[in-house]
């Protein structure tokens, strides 16, 4: 089973590598890495060049933004099941995307996810445990989500319901799970073990501002799809976060 692992960057020599030798270390005999680049300016290119014969494809151009890339990697991609690893971030261990793998031939979903913990810069203490838990209908409207680096995708689904909204500045990859989860009703698999490494940060996450706009598009995300919400869920969202903050692994 092949599963497309899609890297976007722009600018991040810093931490790109230890992205992409997280991808060359698992022991799934099956991956293929696509890495998209935004026209980086830094020493990213280097960085990719350095290991492109590593790499199934590559490509650097401007793009209208992190979704926009994703969606371009996603169109890339040859796998039968779709994967996202951001330059920042970097599997738990060699074995996650066997897990992957496992999980979709015994249980057929159409996808999977797992858990995620949020890393110092330098990966040396966990700052936050995101121990995403088993989806149940309606788990959206009390404010649940699963972790998106640990979200695993059929590549019939895309073809079914649609990649990433690129009018949503910050919020495209709740729309995308809300849309699948809740409107396409998928069947979804849980591993229930971490993932992914995340390195504190992102545009989310970072600033009063920033946490008011993506508060309003998580509610832009349920009025486009027509789905039934209660204002609350705003509220709701973050706070049921807190609880990640205070889970050690």
């Amino acid at each position: 089973m092949k599963i497309s692992i899609i890297t976007c960057v722009l600018n991040n020599e810093k931490h790109l590598e230890d992205c992409i030798k997280s991808v060359l270390g698992q022991s799934h005999s099956d991956v293929e890495h696509i890495v998209v680049d935004g026209g980086s300016t830094d020493g990213s290119l280097e960085i990719i060049k350095k290991y492109e014969k590593y790499l199934d494809r590559w490509i650097s151009e401007p793009d209208s933004g992190i979704y926009d890339a994703m969606n371009k990697g996603i169109i890339l991609s040859t796998g039968s099941i779709i994967g996202l690893l951001n330059s920042d971030d970097l599997y738990s261990s060699d074995d996650v995307l066997s897990k992957v793998s496992n999980v979709f031939e015994k249980e057929e979903p159409d996808c999977c996810y797992g858990d995620i913990v949020y890393m110092s810069p330098d990966l040396k203490r966990v700052v936050r445990y995101w121990q995403a838990g088993v989806y149940k209908n309606g788990s959206f409207r009390r404010g649940w989500m699963p972790p998106h680096p640990s979200l695993f995708v059929n590549r019939g689904i895309f073809n079914r319901y649609g990649m990433f909204r690129t009018d949503f500045e910050i919020s495209a990859d709740y729309e995308l799970m809300l849309r699948f989860f809740e409107k396409g009703r998928v069947f979804p698999a849980y591993i229930s073990d971490v993932l992914v490494k995340m390195r504190v940060g992102g545009r989310s996450n970072s600033g009063f501002v920033n946490l008011i706009k993506k508060s309003f598009e998580d509610y832009k995300a349920w009025k486009v799809n027509n789905l039934k919400i209660d204002p609350m869920i705003v509220i709701r969202k973050p706070l049921s976060k807190l609880h990640q903050f205070y889970k050690k692994q």
